[in-house]
C-alpha cells in the first residue's frame, strides 16, 4: 500500500508504533548503528537524493543561487513515517551530487505554522531569497481548511527570508500573508507557486470545493506581504465518489505549478491519484488558462511535481517518489522517500508535454554495456551476456510497436519487466503489472529510457509517457537482459552508474 504524504488517517497507528521504538532510535542525530543499517540497505537508492534518515516527501522551492542548486524537502526529523514536517535543505553543484545541510524551516511554537510547515516554493526577490509556504496549526472544527477525522488544521500562507549566502538561515514574517478564503466549502488551501507579471508578483494556491472539483486559487502583490485575492486561473470536476480526503475525489488539487514554456503556458497538478500537465494558452489580462492538451506527468510512484529553472534556462522537473510498503517496514528500514532524477520539459509542435533526464546525470556513467558496434540490433542471446550489478544502471534500446517483452531477471525469475502490446490504432506497455496505453506511433517504434537505483526503476518512453516503479525485492545476484523468443531490439546502450556517495547517506 502506497504511504501517501499526507495520508493523516494512518498517523495515529504510525505513532502507536513509534512510541513502542526504543527512545534511541528516535534521536535527532542517528548514531552508529543507524549509518551502518543505512548504508548496507541494498533498496536503499544511491544516486537520487533521499533524506540521511527518516522520512521524507515533497520537494520545496528548489532554486538555483548563487552557483548553487539547492533542494528543500518536507521532512520528519524524529521518524521515518509522515509527521512534524520540517523544511530540510540540501545543496549540489549539478543536480546529481547532494550534500545535506541543516533543517531550513522548523514550526514555530504558538505561530501559525506550529503543527506543520508544509509545502512551498522559493523565489528571487530583487536579489533576497523569499520562501512562501503554507503553515498548518490546529484549531476548532470550523475553521479548519484540512479536515481528516484525526486533525483540524487551519492552512495559511506564510513568509521567510534569508541573506545568507549559503540559505542555511531563513527569517520567518511574523504573520501569515495570506489567510484562507472565508468559505465553508473550501476542500483545503496550500502548496502556493510564484510568478512575475510586469512589476507584479502572482501566487497561486491549491484548493477545492466539495462535490464540486479542485482548482488554483490566483493573488496579486507588489512586495510578497500584502495580496489581492483575484478569481480561479484553473479548475478541474468531482469524481463523483465520497472520501475523507477531497484530493482522491477530486474535490481538492495538491502540488501546482505553472509556468511559461515554449510559445505555451503549462499546468501541472495532483488530485484523485494522479499527477496531470495541461498546456495552453494564458490570457494575461484576465489572468485565466485555457487548456489546450493534457496528459499524465507519470503513470507510476510519482508526486508532488516542482519546477524550476537551472543555470541555462532549462525548466526542470522534480517530483517525490513516494514508497508502496507499510509504516511498520519504514520504520524498520530507518529511512523512507527520495527525489526523482531531474528531467528537462520541452514542448512539441502539437503542444504535448515533453520530458528528459537532466544530461548532468551523463557524469555517474561508469562501465559500458552498449553492444558492440554501438547501436547494433540486438536478440536475446546477445543481451544475455551483460550482467547489471548493485541495482545501479542506465539502460537505453528502441524496439517496435509490435509484441516484445524484455525483462531483468535473477535467479528467481523477472525483478522488472516490460512488455509491448500491438493494438489496431495503438499500443500498450506494461511494466511489473501497470499498463500504459500509447498513442499511434508514425515511427512504428518506440525509445526506452531506463534508470536503475535499488529500490526504484524510472522509465520514459518515447519522450512523452513515464512510469516510475517501486521494487522492494532484492535481486539474487546479479540481474541479466532476457527477450522474448524472436524479439530483436533496434539498439541498445546501457552504462553501470557510480553511487554519489559511499555510504548511501548522498552526503
Amino acid at each position: 500500500m502506497q504511504t501517501t504524504r499526507r495520508n493523516f488517517l494512518r498517523t495515529a497507528a504510525a505513532s502507536t508504533a513509534i512510541a513502542a521504538l526504543p527512545k534511541s532510535s528516535l534521536c535527532v542525530t542517528p548514531d552508529e548503528a543507524l549509518q551502518s543499517k543505512l548504508a548496507a540497505d541494498p533498496l536503499r537508492p544511491q544516486f537520487h537524493l533521499l533524506p540521511a534518515k527518516n522520512w521524507m516527501n515533497d520537494p520545496n522551492g528548489p532554486i538555483y543561487w548563487k552557483g548553487q542548486y539547492h533542494m528543500f524537502f518536507q521532512y520528519n526529523p524524529n521518524a521515518a513515517v509522515w509527521g512534524d514536517m520540517h523544511w530540510n535543505h540540501a545543496v549540489s553543484p549539478d543536480m546529481i551530487h547532494w550534500r545535506h545541510l541543516a533543517v531550513a524551516l522548523a514550526p514555530t511554537p504558538g505561530w501559525d505554522d506550529a503543527d506543520g510547515c508544509f509545502t512551498g516554493s522559493a523565489v528571487d526577490d530583487r536579489g533576497t531569497a523569499t520562501i512562501l509556504y503554507t503553515g498548518v496549526k490546529g484549531v476548532a472544527v470550523e475553521r479548519a481548511t484540512l479536515r481528516d477525522g484525526t486533525h483540524n488544521f487551519r492552512e495559511v500562507q506564510c513568509l521567510a527570508t534569508s541573506t545568507d549566502p549559503q540559505l542555511r538561515t531563513w527569517n520567518k514574517y511574523p504573520r501569515p500573508v495570506i489567510e484562507p478564503p472565508d468559505d465553508p466549502q473550501l476542500a483545503g488551501f496550500r502548496d502556493p507557486f510564484l510568478f512575475r507579471q510586469g512589476e507584479n508578483w502572482i501566487l497561486g494556491v491549491a484548493a477545492g470545493h466539495f462535490k464540486k472539483g479542485g482548482c488554483v486559487l490566483l493573488y496579486r502583490s507588489k512586495d510578497l506581504r500584502s495580496w489581492e485575492a483575484l478569481h480561479e486561473l484553473a479548475s478541474g470536476h468531482w469524481t463523483q465518489k465520497e472520501s475523507v480526503n477531497p484530493v482522491d475525489s477530486g474535490e481538492m488539487w495538491e502540488c501546482p505549478d505553472f509556468f511559461s514554456l515554449g510559445k505555451k503556458h503549462v499546468l501541472l497538478y495532483s488530485t484523485a491519484g494522479n499527477v496531470f500537465w495541461e498546456s495552453g494558452e494564458l490570457d494575461e489580462k484576465e489572468l485565466t488558462f485555457h487548456s489546450e492538451r493534457r496528459g499524465f506527468l507519470d503513470h507510476g510512484a510519482y508526486y508532488a511535481q516542482k519546477t524550476q529553472l537551472d543555470a541555462d534556462g532549462n525548466r526542470i522537473l522534480w517530483g517525490w517518489i513516494p514508497e508502496k510498503r507499510p509504516d511498520a517496514e519504514l520504520l524498520k528500514a530507518g529511512w523512507a522517500g527520495c527525489m526523482a532524477l531531474p528531467r528537462v520539459l520541452s514542448l512539441s509542435s502539437d503542444g504535448e508535454l515533453e520530458m528528459t533526464v537532466a544530461s548532468e546525470v551523463h557524469s555517474l556513467r561508469e562501465k559500458s554495456l552498449a553492444l558492440s558496434p554501438k547501436n547494433s540490433a540486438a536478440n536475446s542471446e546477445v543481451l544475455e551476456a551483460i550482467r547489471i550489478d548493485d541495482l545501479r544502471a542506465e539502460l537505453i534500446w528502441k524496439s517496435s510497436a509490435s509484441a516484445t517483452r524484455l525483462s531483468l531477471t535473477d535467479n528467481h525469475g523477472p525483478w522488472w519487466e516490460i512488455s509491448i502490446a500491438q493494438k489496431e490504432s495503438s499500443s500498450a506497455f506494461t511494466v511489473n503489472g501497470t499498463t500504459v496505453e500509447l498513442p499511434a506511433s508514425l515511427t512504428k517504434q518506440h525509445t526506452f529510457h531506463l534508470f536503475l537505483d535499488g529500490s526504484v526503476a524510472e522509465l520514459i518512453v518515447d519522450r512523452r509517457h513515464a512510469l516510475t516503479t517501486r521494487i522492494y525485492r532484492q535481486p539474487k545476484g546479479p540481474l541479466q537482459i532476457r527477450l522474448n523468443s524472436g524479439a530483436v531490439l533496434a539498439g541498445f546502450e546501457g552504462w553501470q552508474l557510480r553511487a554519489i556517495s559511499n555510504d548511501r547517506l548522498s552526503t
